[in-house]
């Protein structure tokens, strides 16, 4: 794989992060952000709503878990993001060029939910307070549209599943990273340092990783297409109850 030039590793991760960056302080220059942050809460309960079964098994619940908030989390990943880019023009020295490809695929997927939810936010802004966070969500849903920009979300995370499963199979990979738990936080890349010993842990957790992003590929492609093609509003009303109950 060629690192040079510029759509080498480095120039393609500081893209990303910096797509991010911008859309987040757009977001709070227009004061959209508190409903951003509503998206995302919302389509994080939802997500763990569809993987309660594997949430709740001991041997998918930590792989579960990692796709989950590491991926489509309402947390804070400002940290993350900044040694991320940092890092990014030493990662193809550091580490073998599967682990280059994940944090591109990693910060694609980043900045692709990053541009979703700031359009989708836009589109909850523009509707009445008086409709349900349903019918409110999937109206926004429809009126975005970005079917391409979906589906590719699902084709990184499934590149992902594949690149993680892959390299957990090296243990000497593995035993190097953890190798590296105290140089990284010297170095403050103690976030990075996490996230990547997070997702080799949780991978290499599960008796059969493609059973996991087997359902990702079905459960969320069957989202999809309802939301798009929703006829009747039942989409807007299996989303009020799903929201209401893990609420209690």
């Amino acid at each position: 794989m060629q690192h040079t030039g510029p759509n080498g590793p480095a120039d393609r991760i500081r893209h990303h992060l910096s797509t991010v960056e911008s859309l987040r302080n757009a977001a709070a220059d227009a004061g959209i952000d508190r409903a951003v942050l509503i998206i995302k809460q919302l389509q994080s309960r939802r997500f763990r709503h569809t993987y309660q079964d594997f949430l709740t098994s001991a041997e998918y619940a930590l792989a579960a878990r990692f796709f989950l908030d590491e991926l489509y989390g309402v947390r804070d990943f400002r940290s993350r993001d900044q040694q991320f880019s940092r890092i990014a023009g030493g990662l193809e020295r550091l580490f073998p060029s599967a682990v280059a490809e994940l944090a591109i695929d990693l910060t694609e997927l980043h900045a692709l939910t990053e541009r979703l939810d700031h359009a989708m936010g836009v589109a909850w802004l523009a509707q009445p307070d008086s409709r349900s966070a349903g019918v409110r969500y999937l109206r926004a849903w429809q009126t975005t549209g970005s079917s391409a920009d979906r589906q590719r979300q699902l084709v990184v995370v499934s590149r992902m599943g594949t690149d993680l499963e892959s390299l957990t199979r090296k243990r000497s990979l593995r035993t190097g990273l953890r190798l590296m738990r105290g140089p990284a936080r010297a170095a403050g890349l103690d976030a990075l340092q996490q996230f990547l010993e997070a997702g080799f842990d949780a991978f290499a957790s599960m008796p059969e990783p493609r059973r996991l992003m087997d359902a990702i590929a079905q459960r969320e492609s069957a989202w999809l297409e309802r939301l798009f093609r929703d006829p009747d509003g039942s989409c807007a009303t299996e989303l009020d109850l799903i929201w209401s109950l893990s609420a209690e």
